[in-house]
């Protein structure tokens, strides 16, 4: 196992079998995504990163990441942190709706819960002011004596990382209403700062006592002056952004997909660490050659030779939600996703549109299209395999162990991966029939000409057999694929109604040519396996 500058930890020397070759076609990552940031006393710049359940501090001359509080430890998907004089970090645990403490030497403790999708945090005086991304949010005054908190503020729409300015209001980028606010922290009057904007998620201020605010929709980074409200565009980095933070009078920017940059002024911008995907998810192969990836918030289309292109994420028009299964469409560009949120949809997002074909789900995962047009898809909460066609919802199948992956043969066949109980099974009348046991994790799956290849991520193998089972063959080995080993990551539950839970799904699909693409969801790559 590796982990050292990268942050991440995933297997090394991962292998393939003879006859096969293994290359990346996507870099790895070195952060499970980027979030909240905070400099500390020490002078790293400390990222909190939801997906990862992990708090990491770099370096930002040398690069080097360290680990402060590891995936599996006692914080939990943290969103956004600020330090104290003591150089205690108090975090918002988004998916566990709590504000947490962690000490210099380690240690944590709940300094309050019940607050429903925290996100933003500051401190100021000696006063800990926390808040809630969702609609109808509050913006909460917390004593450390765990205490009843003080509202400041309620019925915001979906408040975002905010800081007190200068002058001891509180700004406020309110996603919802697309303006900046600025709270009076003792009474709760407000007025608007600036709006039309690209959707703020952070306000920042530097030593000038400007506003500098991300654009989690735009892209951009906008400086501001709170009294005149004249801005300009300090860089244009591309959807995705997520919060700022100052290491003197040097700007640093975090982006969702575990990017850090640094502003040097005029346009010009250093990569600190570079922009990567933060899972992958689902992948699926279009009938044009494009591979489309599924990355939770973020929808990718790759294709031969070239970088992963933003096709859609969740704050563009028309994007289904949190993006996890994924087939090929009936058209050019369409795309069949099962969403975090419970919903499948057929999603076209150079038109910016979903047609929604079925809602209510609890915790799907892969999907696939039969030869007639009927979407077959797992349903893992429930144990379900559903099969939508001309307008109705029929069960194909219930009392499965944690399905994922979905293929359907030629003949209408449909194969189903059993995570839970390690094996593939063919649904006949109601029924699963074992195809091939024995394994591990299995979670996606396709057919490749006459064979079934799966995905186990507890083995960290790809797997394939022949259509009735026999033949197996194990095709690549070590592969950076689920959670580390001796690691049992925390199930991360959703957050609010933008994303359900954030379930791993590590998925394979295959090409024309026999090429097979795997997701790397350890690492953040998206690999392929080439017949030699």
């Amino acid at each position: 196992m590796t982990q050292g500058a990268s942050g991440r930890i995933a297997p090394s020397g991962m292998a393939a079998a003879q006859g096969w070759s293994l290359e990346r076609l996507t870099p790895p990552s070195r952060l499970y995504g980027a979030n909240g940031l905070a400099t500390g006393p020490d002078g790293r710049l400390y990222v909190a990163q939801v997906g990862g359940s992990q708090v990491s501090a770099i370096d930002v001359d040398s690069g080097i990441i360290a680990t402060v509080s590891p995936m599996g430890g006692a914080i939990v998907a943290p969103d956004d942190l600020v330090f104290d004089e003591a150089g205690n970090i108090y975090l918002t645990e988004i998916t566990e709706n709590r504000v947490s403490m962690l000490t210099p030497g380690g240690q944590a403790r709940v300094i309050h819960g019940d607050i429903p999708v925290a996100n933003p945090i500051t401190w100021h005086q000696g006063r800990l002011i926390a808040g809630e991304c969702r609609m109808g949010a509050r913006i909460l005054d917390l004593p450390l004596d765990g205490s009843a908190p003080r509202v400041i503020l309620d019925n915001i729409p979906m408040a975002n990382a905010f800081q007190v300015g200068p002058d001891g209001k509180l700004y406020v980028p309110v996603m919802g209403a697309n303006q900046i606010w600025r709270v009076d922290i003792d009474t709760g009057a407000y007025d608007v700062v600036a709006g039309d904007l690209g959707v703020p998620d952070s306000v920042k201020f530097d030593a000038k006592g400007r506003i500098v605010t991300t654009q989690v929709a735009s892209g951009q980074v906008l400086r501001i002056d709170p009294v005149s409200g004249t801005r300009e565009i300090l860089a244009d980095l591309g959807p995705g952004l997520d919060n700022v933070s100052f290491i003197g009078d040097r700007i640093f920017v975090s982006s969702i997909p575990g990017e850090i940059t640094e502003l040097l002024g005029d346009g010009k911008v250093r990569s600190v660490v570079p922009r990567a995907l933060q899972w992958p998810l689902g992948l699926a192969m279009g009938a044009d050659g494009a591979l489309f990836v599924a990355d939770g918030t973020f929808g990718y289309t790759l294709r031969p030779g070239g970088a992963p292109l933003l096709a859609g994420m969740i704050f563009y028009p028309g994007c289904p939600g949190y993006m996890r299964g994924v087939a090929p469409g009936a058209r050019p560009g369409e795309w069949i996703v099962t969403t975090g949120t419970g919903s499948v949809a057929r999603y076209r997002p150079g038109e910016g549109v979903s047609d929604f074909i079925s809602h209510g789900h609890d915790r799907l995962m892969g999907v696939a299209v039969a030869s007639g047009g009927a979407v077959v898809f797992a349903e893992q909460g429930t144990g379900r395999v559903l099969c939508a066609d001309n307008g109705s919802v029929d069960i194909m199948a219930e009392g499965l162990d944690q399905p994922g992956g979905i293929a359907v043969s030629g003949d209408g066949a449909v194969y189903v991966t059993e995570a839970g109980a390690g094996r593939i099974v063919r649904l006949s009348g109601g029924r699963a029939e074992t195809v091939l046991d024995g394994l591990s994790r299995p979670e996606g799956m396709t057919i490749s000409g006459d064979r079934l290849v799966t995905l186990d991520s507890r083995a960290k193998a790809l797997i394939a057999c022949a259509l009735d089972g026999s033949g197996r063959k194990t095709l690549a080995t070590n592969l950076p694929v689920g959670a580390p080993v001796g690691v049992t990551p925390h199930y991360l539950g959703p957050i609010g109604d933008m994303a359900g839970p954030m379930i791993n799904f590590a998925d394979v699909t295959a090409g024309p040519d026999g090429t097979l693409y795997l997701s790397g969801d350890a690492e953040g790559s998206v690999l392929a396996l080439r017949p030699a």
